[in-house]
This record gives structure tokens, C-alpha cells and sequence, in this order.
């Protein structure tokens, strides 16, 4: 049994399966003159799947959301730090078949790598063992970080609607720092209310580090109201 089933708690029933959604374009054009099929198909697949099965688990479990509230908390849990969380739960960077160049530039370790990845394999699941199949591994891997998703909104979103209810106040993010080498960095951002810093926050993107900044700040400020 493939070290990845184990963690996936699934047997494929068609290992090749699982070898394309593992299978990154720059080791496919590297072997056989390019004729080897990619996880770039399972990939396109495998968002649809994961995107349908998302909405309707919202959709059902809550009811009094606007239609808003429903779409960024989807796209909370379905982005691409999101499911590069997922992949790094799975050990995936170690099963990745990637081309020489793209490994030692890190590919391993790449969020949009690693979330493709996520969604061939969601795909994968989908084809070898149906939608059932694909719903149990999304419900168990994606649909657990709903408490992470803000509730509905990002944090950037959630602290501008706060801060545009009374006019007249700008909002700004600045990079503090950043540290590590490429394929693995660490970022710190500030936000600023009228040119005062009210929030910082650390990530793997400046993204993160925002999301984290405006989460600091909406609590600072909630506390003060």
C-alpha cells in the first residue's frame, strides 16, 4: 500500500490513479519526450469536485448566511494556503514526482504546487471511488478548517467594513520584515489606522501575514468599543 493511502485512508483500486494526481508537468515533460500525462487534468477536475461539495456542505449547514457571507468562506476554505495546509498535513511534498529543476527550486515546498496537487488527488479519489469517496476525504481534510475560515469573511474584509462605518479613516498594510530563503519565507506585515499601527501579524505569504495583522486589529479594536 502506497505511504499516502494510509494517510488518505483509502485503496485505490487504480494506483495509476494516484500516480498522475503526484505527477507535476515539469517531471512529465521530462520523461518520455513530453508524452507522460501531468496531474493538470485531475487538477481541473478536482476543483469542481471540491467546489461543489463545499457549497453544498454551506448551503446546508448555514442557513441564515447571505449569499456573500457563503462565497468568502468558500473561498476561504478552498484558496490556495488553504489547501497547501492540507498537503503539508499529508507529508505530500515527499510523494510529488517533480522535474530536476522545479525540485531544486523548491518545488516541494510551493503552496500553488502543493495545493494542485491537493486537488488532482481530490479528483483522483473521485474517479476511483465516486463522489461519496471524494466527500469523506474533503470533509475530513478541507471542510475541518471551517472555524478557520473567519466565520464567513476574511479578516482584511471583516476589519474594513469596521473601520468604514464611521468615514474619514484610511487603512494600510506595510511589509516589516521577511526572513528564510525562497522557497520557504517568513513575512511580518503591520496594518495602520490614520498612520498608527494597530495590528502586526507573521505568515508564509505577505497574504497570511495580513489576514493575520487585521485579526490582531479587529480584536484591539473590539476590545476598546
Amino acid at each position: 500500500m502506497h505511504p499516502l493511502e494510509e494517510k488518505l485512508d483509502y485503496r485505490f483500486q487504480d494506483p495509476q490513479l494516484l500516480e498522475r494526481a503526484l505527477t507535476h508537468s515539469s517531471y512529465a515533460n521530462e520523461r518520455l519526450g513530453g508524452a507522460l500525462e501531468s496531474n493538470e487534468r485531475l487538477e481541473f477536475l478536482g476543483d469542481s469536485v471540491l467546489g461543489q461539495v463545499t457549497a453544498d456542505h454551506l448551503y446546508r449547514s448555514h442557513p441564515d448566511l447571505p449569499e456573500g457571507d457563503l462565497t468568502r468562506m468558500r473561498a476561504a476554505l478552498v484558496c490556495e494556503e488553504a489547501l497547501a495546509k492540507v498537503a503539508r498535513r499529508w507529508g505530500l511534498g515527499e510523494y510529488l514526482r517533480l522535474g530536476r529543476g522545479e525540485d531544486q527550486n523548491g518545488g516541494r515546498q510551493r503552496d500553488s504546487i502543493l495545493a494542485d496537487a491537493v486537488e488532482a488527488i481530490l479528483a483522483a479519489l473521485y474517479l476511483d471511488g465516486g463522489i461519496a469517496q471524494a466527500r469523506r476525504t474533503i470533509r475530513a481534510f478541507v471542510l475541518s478548517q471551517e472555524d478557520q475560515a473567519g466565520e464567513g469573511r476574511d479578516y482584511k474584509t471583516a476589519l474594513q467594513e469596521l473601520v468604514q462605518r464611521t468615514p474619514g479613516h484610511t487603512l494600510r498594510y506595510a511589509l516589516l520584515r521577511e526572513t528564510g530563503p525562497d522557497h520557504c519565507k517568513a513575512f511580518w506585515m503591520a496594518v495602520t489606522l490614520d498612520g498608527e499601527q494597530i495590528g502586526a501579524g507573521q505568515g508564509r505569504s505577505k497574504k497570511e501575514a495580513e489576514q493575520q495583522a487585521a485579526k490582531m486589529a479587529l480584536e484591539g479594536l473590539k476590545k476598546h468599543k
